[in-house]
């Protein structure tokens, strides 16, 4: 027993190296966690217009060959794919989102170019000078014509898209319809 000599407590309070690493890393992962969130919504915002714009490329399709029907531009017998034969004038498979041709009808022998929209430029606002122009190149679409009864026929419209992660997304229109309007 030393009572001559002054004992020196050590104070607690403080962080060790150890502490301050594990408090780095647990942040870094925290921080890593929400980057990728926010990544994610970027994804499904994209996503969710490339549906949008896929639904109504379906729609327009699909009103294409209807219109076509009722205004006798087309028999009912010629509405149908060209795989069926004669006098078949829709296109088999898939192809690209093109404009129609002199028919007025997509996917026939007779498209134009690849389809566009236009998005808001930097302004934010659709309509102004500074809007840009956005070709459809990754996007496809297919017509399929089924018949059920020499009266009906089974029309489907699909229109596939890739999405930022390399998914391939699908919209699909169906209708039934017949020769009489």
């Amino acid at each position: 027993m030393d009572r001559g000599v002054p004992r020196h407590e050590h104070d607690d309070s403080g962080f060790t190296l150890v502490e301050v690493i594990v408090a780095s890393l647990l942040l870094v992962v925290g921080l890593l966690a929400v980057a990728h969130g926010f990544g994610l919504g970027i994804a499904v915002v994209k996503t969710a217009q490339d549906d949008t714009i896929a639904r109504q490329k379906a729609r327009e399709a699909m009103e294409d060959v209807l219109s076509a029907r009722d205004t006798s531009n087309v028999t009912f017998d010629q509405i149908c794919n060209i795989s069926a034969g004669t006098p078949c004038i829709f296109v088999n498979g898939f192809t690209a989102l093109t404009t129609p041709g002199n028919d007025g009808i997509v996917n026939t022998a007779d498209d134009g170019p690849v389809e566009w929209v236009w998005t808001p430029g930097p302004d934010g606002i659709l309509g102004t000078a500074d809007d840009d122009k956005v070709y459809l190149n990754g996007f496809q679409r297919r017509i399929q014509i089924t018949q059920i009864t020499p009266i009906l026929n089974r029309i489907t419209v699909t229109v596939q898209y890739k999405t930022p992660g390399g998914l391939t997304r699908l919209v699909t229109l169906e209708a039934v319809v017949s020769p009489y309007v």
